[in-house]
């Protein structure tokens, strides 16, 4: 038995869906449920394939298939392909099993040539027939020129507005029959004067063509980067779907229209959608009509309009799931072209997926995994005006790093952002690339916009962590900081000037867009209320501070997984305390120094522990390179060194021994424990004091710390840090009488760890991954400067 490339819609369902494609799968469903849809076929995926593997041929088993079908659409609808009495006209489809935008646009009216097209107009006296007849000719032409051919659609649409010119027209259907039969006879020598051969006159020769080319179109560029963008493996394929045509442009009495059963921007239970007379699917060329609402369609076309009703319950109840459809009326008599699960914004997803639970469509389970976690994110950040939106154009766009909009006056340093914050502005802070010291500018900005870094870059992190909005890497933006302006899309920003940026799209606009904070509403409580009573996975959240930490346990986290000790330091009043321990030539002094930030430190983490009320927290310590820590104003240089009683000199040499040539890799992390064990011994104390504390004001609270040493590379590095922390911990434990326990860690971050991690777990409580560090390590890549050339890859 040959291999079955075909199938009818009589053949298939919606289960087959990764052999018949989406589409395919649907028209089967809906021919199976008894609704109306045009009979025709599907050529399934594995022919696609096929295809690819015969050198971009289509064989001749899969062409004698499509023939079969071809002769069984025949039968079914009484016409004959190339026909002269009754001719069967078809429209060819792509169709892969997962919606694709940017596949092979649709070719209609395929079978249509001058003897067909001759014997039609002969068949029918009305002179608006002849100019149906006309219209659907030269669109075929155009069409399969364009998609099929690949002959440019420019070519021809030069040719219409040539004529509509020297007709004095405005608009398509303003011209008469005769003048689309000589844009018939233009667009065919166009055609040969493209391609050099003349136009495909065989019905059956533009058949295979038009298969052809919906396969080739699988691999095409628009085709390909969608792919790669949602994860669809290129080894699917698409399938091919050859209809009878249904004309929506054959009279007045005719249309098409698309729509949705409920609203795709608020999940409403309400019909919504588009319906044009007298008009063919694809081709209502925007802006020559407007198409009237779909509502209007029940005075035009009762009889229709009450069965689409009819339709659109059936489909619901079937699915289970919100449906968007395209439809046909021809003569008065409905179509159905298409039908599919409908996208819909993230608000829309929550109250249609609640909805549907309540309607006893989907159980509780099937609610939560309807729902895109990805587009949850857009819910919990102000958002920008839709119809302000709309109306604006980007002047240019970066990576959109952290999601939510924020609009306000630009400044360019970090303390103008607060200077400008105190004195009641909103602004955005706009930078080459930030650095740890921006923190306090980057906390009172309502977003940031930086030159340089990508998606994992200091500025998006922070700004992810902050819940900040925030748009990186925006190269394009020619930066003057000395003179507070910058350059993009041809407008000039000087500090005060407006500006709004999207951190979900990355767009940049150059003017104000008003924004309206997120809303937690019912619908997401109820989700999220789902998603905790089926899942098996704990989450907890990174925090650095107390606030974060709060915020966190009200959105649910179940502890810290992540509290980074190092933001800590950067208030001002723990700043100079911090500098005066870097710039110590002493055990004596350093420890001097640290005595000072143990007790900010210890409040820090009592303040830490409250928030999270006996939930766990893994803190790590100290990570960064000092550099990161030390002033670059000369203002702050000269008073560290009037405080430490050294030369300006003293400190500035200092400061240029600790910069590195490669900090990410350089002396940071444990290995700053090991230089200076006194640093591990004051978080330790600080970390064990808090938890003590905590643990006697609230004897039911589970206070159990999680101390995490960053950055080892080999076992001997951790057991050495290990162990002043334990021996430090212990001392301070025993001292005051307590029973506290607490747990030593450490990160996997170095590729040498994570092959040494079963030597390692003998010395370590518990293994967290840092998956940043260990992905540039593995690779060899800086994440900050990958970037660059990762686009040519």
């Amino acid at each position: 038995m040959a291999k079955k490339w075909v199938y009818t819609f009589k053949e298939g369902n919606m289960t087959m869906r990764n052999l018949l494609g989406g589409k395919g799968a649907n028209l089967a469903e809906m021919t199976e449920i008894g609704l109306p849809v045009p009979q025709g076929f599907t050529i399934t995926t594995e022919a696609c394939t096929q295809y690819y593997e015969d050198g971009r041929k289509i064989n001749d088993e899969i062409m004698a298939q499509a023939m079969e079908g071809v002769a069984w659409m025949e039968k079914e609808n009484g016409k004959k392909f190339g026909d002269l009495k009754n001719p069967l006209l078809v429209s060819v489809r792509s169709g892969a099993r997962a919606s694709m935008p940017g596949m092979m646009d649709t070719i209609l009216n395929l079978g249509l040539n001058d003897d067909v097209v001759a014997a039609m107009i002969a068949g029918n006296p009305d002179p608006a027939f002849e100019r149906f007849v006309y219209d659907s000719y030269r669109r075929f032409i155009q069409m399969f020129s364009d998609v099929v051919m690949e002959v440019g659609k420019k070519y021809f649409e030069q040719l219409i507005d040539k004529m509509k010119e020297e007709k004095g027209v405005k608009f398509d259907v303003e011209l008469t029959a005769a003048d689309l039969k000589t844009l018939a006879e233009q667009f065919k020598a166009e055609y040969k004067n493209q391609l050099g051969t003349d136009f495909p006159s065989d019905p059956v020769e533009q058949l295979k063509l038009a298969i052809e080319a919906v396969f080739r179109s699988w691999d095409n560029p628009r085709a390909n980067v969608y792919r790669r963008d949602n994860d669809i493996p290129y080894s699917w394929g698409t399938a091919v779907n050859v209809m009878p045509m249904v004309f929506g442009n054959l009279n007045d009495n005719s249309g098409t229209g698309v729509a949705f059963t409920r609203d795709p921007a608020t999940g409403e239970k309400q019909l919504m959608g588009e319906f044009l007379t007298n008009a063919q699917g694809e081709d209502v060329v925007a802006g020559v009509r407007t198409p009237m609402p779909i509502a209007q369609m029940a005075e035009k076309f009762p009889e229709a309009y009450n069965q689409f009703i009819k339709v659109c319950d059936i489909l619901e109840n079937h699915y289970h799931d919100m449906q968007d459809m395209e439809f046909t009326v021809e003569n008065g008599k409905l179509y159905m072209l298409q039908c599919r699960n409908g996208k819909r914004t993230a608000q829309a997803a929550l109250k249609i997926a609640c909805d549907l639970v309540d309607e006893g469509h989907k159980t509780e389970q099937e609610a939560v995994l309807m729902i895109d976690p990805r587009n949850l994110d857009t819910l919990l950040h102000p958002q920008f005006d839709a119809k302000a939106l709309k109306a604006a154009t980007p002047l240019g766009k970066g990576l959109g790093a952290s999601p939510g909009a924020a609009c306000g006056k630009v400044v360019f340093t970090a303390d103008d952002a607060e200077a400008w914050d105190a004195k009641g502005e909103k602004v955005v802070l706009v930078r080459l690339e930030t650095s740890p010291e921006d923190i306090t500018g980057m906390k009172v900005a309502q977003g940031i916009l930086t030159v340089r870094g990508g998606m994992t870059s200091h500025a998006a992190v922070v700004a992810r962590g902050m819940g900040t909005c925030c748009v990186s890497g925006c190269g394009d933006i020619k930066m003057d900081e000395e003179n507070k302006k910058f350059e993009l899309g041809g407008k000039v920003f000087n500090e005060g000037d407006y500006i709004s940026i999207d951190g979900t799209t990355g767009n940049i606009y150059g003017e104000i867009i008003p924004t309206v904070d997120a809303q937690i509403a019912g619908e997401f409580g109820r989700v999220m209320a789902w998603a905790d009573k089926y899942r098996k996975l704990k989450v907890r959240t990174n925090a650095d501070t107390p606030t974060d930490a709060k915020k966190a346990r009200e959105l649910g986290a179940e502890g810290i997984g992540l509290c980074r000790t190092e933001h800590m330091f950067f208030e001002a009043d723990r700043i100079a305390a911090f500098r005066e321990m870097i710039c110590s030539d002493t055990v004596e002094e350093r420890e001097a120094a640290l005595a000072k930030i143990e007790p900010m430190q210890q409040g820090d983490f009592e303040k830490l522990y409250e928030a999270l009320e006996g939930n766990p927290v893994t803190i790590r310590f100290l990570d960064p390179p000092l550099h990161e820590f030390v002033p670059t104003e000369e203002a702050d240089i000269e008073a560290l060194a009037k405080t430490q009683g050294k030369s300006v000199e003293t400190i500035k040499a200092i400061i240029s021994s600790l910069h590195e040539f490669n900090p990410m890799m350089g002396h940071r992390g444990c290995r700053l424990a090991v230089t200076y064990p006194e640093f591990a011994k004051m978080q330790t104390k600080a970390v064990i004091k808090a938890a003590i504390n905590v643990k006697k004001a609230h004897p039911d609270w589970n206070v159990e710390p999680e101390i995490m040493i960053p950055l080892v590379g080999e076992v001997k590095e951790l057991k050495f840090v290990k162990d002043i922390v334990v021996k430090t911990a212990d001392a301070e434990i025993a001292a005051a009488g307590s029973d506290l326990k607490y747990e030593v860690g450490t990160m996997i971050e170095i590729p040498r760890a994570a092959l040494t991690a079963d030597d390692i777990a003998k010395e370590a409580d518990f293994f967290c991954f840092g998956t940043n560090d260990l992905t540039q390590m593995t690779f060899g890549f800086s994440r900050d400067d990958a970037g660059k050339f990762l686009g040519a890859y």
